[in-house]
C-alpha cells in the first residue's frame, strides 16, 4: 500500500470537549476546496436536547476562510457522540460518505433495537458508501480510502497526501488503540488493520478522532506514524498479534458501555438523522433494558 506522498493538505482541527471528539477540516490550499471529517453535534441526554453549536463553529470557520465543502466524511458510525453529518450536508450541499461496512452495522443494530421495516439498512441515508481502495478528490488532493475494521466493521481511514485520518482505530500513543467489544468488533481484525497503517511512511501525520488526556494536559489532535510504531501503549511495531489480542480482550472486559451508545448509534446509522417521528410529531430513541435480578437479590 506504500505510495509516494502527495501534496500536504492544510488541516484545522476542532475539539468537542463533551465527547472528546476531534473534527477535522481538510483543505486543498490550491483550490480552497475542503472536507469535514467526524463532525459532532451537542446532545444533552437528560433533556433530549440536540444542538449544533459545535458544528456551527466549524461552519463559521469554513465561511470565514472562504472554503467550499465537497465532502462530509465519517470514519465509522460513532457510539459516543451524535454526528453532525446530515446537518452539515443540509448547510453546505456537500456529499455525505461512510465506509460500505455501515450496511452490516445497520443490519446488526436494526436487529438489536428491533427497528421497523421502514429502516431499510441499505446505506441509503448516505450519498456514497466507500470501499477499500476507493479514490476521490478534494480539489486537487486525492483521497485514498483504507478499510480499517476491528473497532467496528464499517471503520475506514482516509489517506490524504501526508495526512491519515484514522477514526477510532488508534488513539494518541499513550492511550493505545480502540476497544473491540462492540457488535462487529474483533481484536485480531483491528491488529491487521493497524499493521496496514504501519506500512505507510513514518513521517505521515496521524489525525485522531478522540483524545482523553489527564486534567492537566491538552487534548492531542495529531501525532506521527513513527510515534505510533515506537510508543503506542497497546501495539508497537514489534507487538505480536497474540499478545495484542490478549491485552485488548482483557482490557475490553473492564470497560463500561459508552454513555451515549444507544442514542448515538440510532442517530448515526441514519447518517445523523432522528428516528421517524410519532403521530404526535415527536421522535424517540430506544434503549434495550435488562434487569439483573441476581444482583438485586444479593443486595437485599
Amino acid at each position: 500500500m506504500s505510495e509516494p506522498l502527495a501534496s500536504a493538505p492544510v488541516v484545522r482541527s476542532f475539539h468537542h470537549a463533551d465527547s472528546g471528539t476531534w473534527t477535522h477540516v481538510v483543505v486543498d490550499p490550491a483550490t480552497r476546496r475542503a472536507a469535514v471529517i467526524d463532525a459532532a453535534l451537542d446532545f444533552d441526554a437528560a433533556s433530549g436536547r440536540i444542538r449544533a453549536d459545535a458544528a456551527q463553529r466549524v461552519l463559521e470557520y469554513v465561511t470565514t476562510a472562504g472554503l467550499g465543502i465537497d465532502w462530509i466524511l465519517e470514519t465509522h458510525a460513532h457510539a459516543d457522540h451524535l454526528s453532525a453529518g446530515a446537518w452539515l450536508r443540509d448547510q453546505t450541499g456537500a456529499k455525505l460518505a461512510i465506509g460500505a461496512g455501515i450496511i452490516d452495522v445497520q443490519k446488526t443494530f436494526k436487529r438489536l433495537l428491533e427497528l421497523d421495516d421502514d429502516f431499510r439498512a441499505d446505506g441509503s441515508e448516505f450519498d456514497r458508501l466507500l470501499a477499500d481502495g476507493d479514490r476521490f478528490n478534494i480539489g486537487n488532493l486525492e483521497v485514498l480510502v483504507v478499510a480499517t475494521p476491528g473497532h467496528t466493521s464499517d471503520s475506514v481511514s482516509y489517506r490524504i497526501g501526508d495526512a491519515i485520518f484514522v477514526g477510532d482505530t488508534i488513539f494518541a500513543p499513550k492511550s493505545g488503540t480502540a476497544r473491540c467489544d462492540f457488535p462487529g468488533g474483533d481484536a485480531a481484525t483491528l491488529y491487521r488493520s493497524i499493521r496496514r497503517l504501519y506500512e505507510l511512511e513514518d513521517a505521515s501525520r496521524i489525525f485522531l478522532c478522540h483524545d482523553y488526556p489527564a486534567q492537566d494536559q491538552a487534548p492531542l489532535a495529531e501525532t506521527t506514524l513513527r510515534a505510533q510504531k515506537e510508543t503506542n501503549a497497546h501495539l508497537c511495531e514489534g507487538t505480536a498479534q497474540a499478545d495484542y489480542v490478549a491485552l485488548r480482550t482483557k482490557r475490553d472486559a473492564t470497560l463500561a458501555v459508552p454513555k451515549l451508545l444507544w442514542p448515538a448509534i440510532q442517530f448515526n446509522i441514519r447518517g445523523g438523522q432522528l428516528p421517524p417521528a410519532s403521530s404526535a410529531g415527536r421522535a424517540f430513541f430506544k434503549v434495550p433494558l435488562t434487569f439483573d435480578v441476581s444482583t438485586a437479590a444479593a443486595k437485599a
